[in-house]
């Protein structure tokens, strides 16, 4: 038996500058998506008070989307194969954009939620699309690779320049009297339009394939992962926790649905999710690394962000700006991976990755603080702020670029491997497990690393609180006290959360290193070796 040589497809220069534009869409519509994942965390306290929001349902401004975006995927990625991958892209992003023009408008919190809700919907339909799209609108090899290094990069550059967008647009002062957390909604309404707009444009329709949608697999699919991700919420809130009786519910009954879910799925003759994806060892590694991935990514985005507002005592704009640098190195790392992935295999690239981050998030559960409540009330009378010791250059810097490599090594081999050789039929289905991996071990990540933290913050706010009234002498009042106290507290739970965050991603690398073998030279073709069938 001879091994196939890559069938890499030459592309005209006509077919080039298509390409280039269809990739400038992909990314804007990947890049609108990632964008209100973090746009709006900055802005939350003014929404709050502008639309009387009290602090425990504020939290679902940002929970609301992630759990209609993580519960929709895999009927979006379904709905995308069936009928149409540009349409559904293209009601996808109309959907979204409609539903964050009503939330720049919203009037009272049901509206504001019920928008982000939407928007999950809409993002669950045009997210698996536009992964799809990629697969089959650009020929393997080069072309190919560079467009998921972008779509790959959109992730992490979309997120840090949400939060700096975020930053900006709540402290602007609008000559139109509009308060200016609404713009971190209405700006993405032209992105989604143009996106719909030229869609047609750009993309030529996919085959609609034959069969019905699954109907009962939907239905307990969708409200399987809807209950997961509403209880994993639940259980990294401190209201909450994982022992409260609504968090055990609603996780007992997502498990239980999914579990009726994968029986359907067994049995209907054109299923949601076909198993026969996971058919392949290296596909499943990617899916499976692909739920821990982007769990530090949230965990560093969540905690540092905190971190550098409360305890070092920076601007909302200010904390932007210092992830800005993680998108440029994202950029970099994406763009060098996607040239080392035709030399050099996937477990290489994502094993240095995984270790790479591994490295970041353990350097930021170094982040020092004083310790001792003497040393506390010091700090505080002579600078003002807790972490004051704490220097961006050397402490949080080197750290954050660290973390973009990591990522940007990981993304790009991990999502070629996980869509590598689907059947046609089944390429949107499979960027729908893509996206479903990464939102719900996002959601599993963070809410675990949460409870993490809420023990360490809590121990130590009830321990310090005395000694830091004693060590004031009557200096500080005792709503002072309480503050520095849950400060020192929450400090010593971020900390201990990245160093959990570590240790997963340092699990994540041994999966890669120990299960994950595909060459580079067999993503260059989306033909199998002879003998091989296509799974």
């Amino acid at each position: 038996m001879t091994d196939l040589a890559p069938a890499v497809e030459e592309v005209t220069p006509e077919q080039h500058k298509r390409l280039r534009w269809a990739l400038v869409l992909i990314s804007l519509a990947q890049l609108m998506v990632v964008l209100d994942s973090t746009i709006a965390n900055i802005a939350l306290p003014y929404i709050g008070r502008d639309l009387d929001i009290n602090q425990a349902n504020l939290q679902w401004i940002v929970t609301g989307y992630a759990l209609t975006f993580g519960g929709f995927l895999l009927l979006g990625g379904r709905l995308a194969d069936l009928y149409g991958r540009r349409l559904v892209f293209m009601l996808g992003v109309l959907l979204f954009a409609l539903a964050s023009l009503v939330g720049g408008a919203a009037q009272n919190e049901a509206m504001l939620l019920g928008a982000r809700a939407f928007q999950g919907l809409g993002a669950a339909l045009a997210s698996p699309a536009a992964l799809a799209l990629i697969a089959t609108t650009f020929p393997a090899g080069k072309e190919r690779n560079r467009a998921f290094a972008v779509y790959a990069a959109m992730a992490g550059v979309g997120a840090a320049v949400g939060l700096v967008l975020g930053g900006w647009l709540t402290g602007l002062d609008s000559p139109l009297g509009i308060e200016g957390w609404r713009y971190t909604f209405l700006i993405v309404v032209p992105i989604g339009l143009a996106a719909a707009f030229f869609a047609p444009r750009f993309f030529d329709e996919s085959e609609r394939h034959s069969g019905w949608l699954d109907v009962p697999g939907a239905i307990t699919g969708t409200a399987g992962l809807l209950a997961i991700v509403f209880g994993l919420s639940r259980a990294g809130e401190e209201a909450y926790g994982w022992g409260a009786p609504s968090t055990i519910l609603s996780l007992v009954a997502g498990v239980v649905l999914l579990v009726v879910f994968a029986v359907i799925e067994t049995r209907v003759e054109h299923p949601l999710l076909p198993f026969r994806i996971f058919a392949s060892r290296n596909r499943a590694v990617a899916f499976a690394v692909m739920m821990i991935v982007p769990a530090a990514m949230f965990a560093m985005f969540f905690f540092l962000s905190l971190f550098i507002q409360l305890v070092v005592g920076y601007s909302p704009l200010h904390t932007g700006f210092a992830f800005l640098p993680f998108s440029i190195a994202m950029i970099i790392s994406a763009t060098t991976a996607s040239k080392l992935i035709a030399t050099v295999d996937p477990r290489w690239l994502s094993g240095v990755g995984t270790i790479l981050s591994a490295i970041a998030l353990f350097g930021f559960s170094r982040l020092d603080v004083p310790s001792s409540a003497s040393g506390i009330v010091d700090t505080i009378a002579t600078t003002g702020h807790l972490g004051d010791g704490v220097n961006y250059w050397t402490h949080v810097l080197p750290f954050i670029v660290l973390m973009a490599f990591g990522m940007g090594l990981n993304f790009v081999p991990l999502t070629l491997v996980a869509v590598h050789r689907l059947r046609a039929q089944d390429s949107g289905i499979g960027s729908g497990v893509l996206n479903t991996m990464q939102q719900v071990g996002g959601a599993l990540g963070l809410a675990t690393l949460s409870t993490v933290a809420l023990h360490f913050t809590t121990n130590r706010t009830e321990e310090i609180a005395p000694q830091i009234g004693a060590a004031a002498q009557g200096s500080l009042s005792n709503e002072q006290v309480g503050q520095l106290a849950y400060l020192s507290g929450f400090a010593e739970g971020a900390t201990h959360a990245f160093l959990v965050g570590s240790v997963m991603m340092l699990a994540a690398s041994a999966i890669v290193w120990i299960f994950l073998n595909v060459k580079h030279d067999e993503l260059a073709t989306d033909d199998a070796p002879e003998g091989v069938g296509v799974h």
